[in-house]
């Protein structure tokens, strides 16, 4: 009779978060409004890899005008994570459920959380957009947004990239050159 000795306590289960999290996929965590960047730095501490996308505006009101930054998607983080084991997850504050049909945690399409990264660090002006489903989708091939997809659009006379979340049906927009870019079939 062998024995296997280890140096983990009986209760010890593989972690879910920490070293892993590439191999799960994107999921969208809905948590309560104005909770986003809490709930993100909680995640983060607790060993999850999370993306809150964010952009700056100028908010005027009756007294004074003030720089923000804000979330993209009001209401929204995005969070890799065990779909078996998602309780430490759910007791995070600001945390409300995570999107599901049913009993089933949807995944993000991982394409689209790229685009979205994308558009994030390219460094150039980011705002919130209206979902578009249809449209002609476009390859940009020069530029800080290269290789990404999204689809194009014209607003008082500028090109802007438009990548979307079709889970979430929401879209955020930024200004590109119309030279960076080519149609893609």
């Amino acid at each position: 009779m062998s024995v296997l000795f280890t140096d983990r306590p009986a209760t010890w289960r593989e972690p879910t978060c920490f070293a892993t999290t590439e191999l799960y996929p994107w999921y969208a965590v809905r948590v309560r409004s104005r909770y986003e960047f809490v709930t993100s730095r909680d995640l983060r501490s607790k060993g999850y890899e999370e993306f809150l996308p964010s952009y700056r505006t100028h908010h005027r009101w009756s007294d004074r005008v003030r720089d923000l930054e804000l979330p993209l998607f009001p209401g929204y983080l995005f969070c890799r994570f065990n779909p078996r084991d998602p309780y430490r997850l759910l007791n995070s504050p600001g945390v409300v459920h995570v999107v599901s049909a049913g009993r089933e945690y949807v995944p993000v399409n991982e394409s689209e959380i790229a685009a979205i990264q994308s558009v994030c660090r390219s460094g150039l002006p980011v705002e919130p957009w209206p979902f578009l489903q249809v449209g002609r989708r476009i390859l940009v091939e020069r530029g800080p947004l290269a290789g990404t997809e999204g689809i194009v659009v014209e607003l008082r006379g500028k090109c802007r990239l438009v990548a979307s979340l079709t889970l979430l049906q929401r879209s955020v927009a930024s200004e590109i050159d119309r030279e960076w870019v080519r149609p893609v079939r």
